[in-house]
């Protein structure tokens, strides 16, 4: 069995953070055991939001517990995303620490959600600092966007080359896969959207068809789909190629459908047989 431990925000309605990954990840195949760090009635795009934030010794005594039940032993490992609070982060590398004491082979993925080019930085004061300062060295697999990725490696990639310079760059600082999202560049057409996903071997790309539109909670499930297929000993073209695949099939379906949710229960067929199926290339 494989499992893991999921550490992110949740809404009781639509579909971001946990409310995001958790389905996709047990619907691959995977045990969860999701922590949530908010319990929110909808994600904070919407005029008005409600419920509590957990407070930070909340988050540990759930972990805590989870712990306790012995299911750190047979964990592969630790996701998280957005990051309310340094101090919440710091719980969660405590939660990475205690599970690889228990599992040495257990990985710790973090999606590196601060910013991005629309918007630049929405992620609270001091959250970009950490995620570069101490999450980087901590973790085995980062899925930043490109937007992300310039700041925590401190370069402008310009062309795909630039990119997989940038994403090898990340690398040399801890994580031993970086998954990039949301690539472009010279001399790439604005027709397709992107993934890049480099290893200690090579760099791969995927391009799927663009769809003009935001999605909240793509990024969570398109972490959380990569992991399973990464747990999973798909390698890194056939975790990338799946992970496209799947999630340009949910979104197309989200389209399709009118909706402003991600449409994870509908098209759940398309997380596990996507519809559309695209092949990473080789790019180095």
């Amino acid at each position: 069995m494989t499992a893991v431990v999921s550490i992110q925000s949740a809404v009781a309605y639509g579909h971001a953070g946990n409310s995001a990954a958790v389905f996709p990840l047990q619907r691959l195949g995977v045990e969860v055991w999701p922590v949530n760090t908010v319990n929110f009635s909808n994600h904070t795009g919407y005029p008005t939001f409600r419920g509590p934030l957990l407070s930070v010794q909340d988050v540990r005594d759930v972990v805590r517990g989870v712990g306790e039940r012995g299911a750190f032993e047979v964990t592969d490992a630790l996701l998280c995303g957005y990051l309310g609070t340094a101090e919440v982060g710091r719980a969660i590398l405590e939660a990475a620490a205690a599970i690889k004491r228990a599992n040495p082979a257990a990985l710790f993925c973090a999606d590196p959600v601060m910013g991005d080019e629309d918007k630049g930085f929405y992620a609270s004061e001091g959250i970009p600092e950490f995620w570069r300062d101490e999450v980087v060295p901590a973790a085995d697999i980062m899925t930043p966007n490109l937007f992300e990725l310039r700041y925590l490696t401190g370069t402008d990639p310009r062309a795909l080359d630039d990119v997989v310079a940038a994403a090898r760059a990340l690398r040399e600082r801890g994580p031993r896969v970086v998954v990039v999202t949301s690539v472009v560049g010279d001399g790439l057409g604005e027709d397709a959207m992107r993934m890049l996903a480099v290893d200690g071997e090579a760099a791969w790309v995927v391009e799927t068809p663009l769809i003009d539109r935001a999605f909240t909670g793509s990024g969570d499930l398109t972490t959380a789909v990569f992991l399973a297929h990464w747990l999973r000993g798909d390698g890194l073209a056939g975790a990338l190629s799946a992970t496209a695949s799947a999630t340009y099939s949910v979104l197309e379906a989200t389209t399709a459908a009118g909706s402003s949710e991600l449409r994870l229960v509908a098209a759940q067929q398309d997380l596990v047989e996507p519809r559309s199926r695209f092949a990473a290339r080789r790019v180095d």
